[in-house]
């Protein structure tokens, strides 16, 4: 009996130490959530995805993230942002000079993440939603070696950032975003000392680093979405931008759109 109750006292004590979708994995600078759906699989892809400024990673473990990927056998991986002092706002600065350098700690989360679960390094991509998405540029402007693709969801690389050799590499890259929005514009906006980044400037510094042509190799115009692909005229990497006629958000189909995208199809 004594036995049995020692084990019943220290059941709930494992349970908590235990980190995934709901409880968060810490590493130091930080924590992230995560949910192998691998179901045991070795080498499984994986999906990096930045939530977006006033949310957490834990918030993302739902519709087509769930379906789309880890239902599908990606383990997903969902850093959180940064904690602005005294308030429970997260957020991603997405440029240089934060407090925390935000590239060494997502590669932290995944070295953590790879004692927890068995990863493809192949094939790890990242995502991520509006702040979120200016992350996505960011490691793709800053460790795009350490990746196999990228999609941004209403974001774009923000200045000021250094674009010396961004991105690092050639890149695989995914864009899409709403024709109506607003709060982060196609152009951009100036926020205080800081701007959003220009969807346009961002795209270019893909093409250049891809040795592509200015002007897109195929457009197609689809009842969701309507694309704009750089691919055949690129000397390595690929680009792709979609537009929807939807506002900031994360608009219906995307996952299908990206993990398409991803797996090269």
């Amino acid at each position: 009996m004594k036995y049995l109750a020692a084990l019943l006292l220290a059941l709930p004590t494992f349970a908590f130490a235990q980190c995934g979708p709901d409880a968060p994995c810490k590493i130091d600078g930080g924590s992230y959530h995560m949910i192998d759906g691998s179901e045991g699989t070795e080498g499984a892809p994986v999906l990096v995805f930045f939530h977006g400024h006033n949310a957490t990673g834990q918030m993302i473990f739902r519709g087509g993230i769930k379906s789309d990927f880890a239902d599908a056998g990606y383990v997903v991986i969902a850093p959180n942002g940064q904690q602005i002092p005294g308030r429970q706002t997260r957020f991603w600065p997405g440029r240089d000079g934060s407090a925390r350098d935000d590239i060494a700690f997502t590669l932290d989360v995944i070295e953590d993440a790879k004692t927890r679960a068995s990863i493809d390094a192949d094939r790890i991509y990242v995502a991520g939603f509006s702040a979120g998405g200016s992350m996505a540029w960011l490691m793709a402007c800053k460790a795009a070696e350490q990746f196999a693709g990228f999609t941004s969801i209403s974001g774009a690389l923000r200045e000021p950032n250094d674009t010396t050799n961004c991105p690092t590499t050639p890149v695989r890259f995914l864009q899409i975003h709403g024709f109506a929005d607003n709060q982060v514009p196609f152009e951009g906006r100036a926020i205080r000392d800081w701007h959003q980044g220009s969807l346009w400037d961002s795209l270019a510094l893909a093409r250049a680093s891809n040795q592509c042509r200015t002007h897109p190799d195929t457009i197609d115009v689809g009842d969701r979405f309507r694309c704009r692909d750089w691919n055949a005229s690129c000397s390595d990497g690929a680009i792709k931008f979609c537009e929807h006629d939807g506002a900031h958000g994360m608009p219906r189909g995307w996952t299908t759109l990206a993990r398409d995208w991803f797996e090269g199809s």
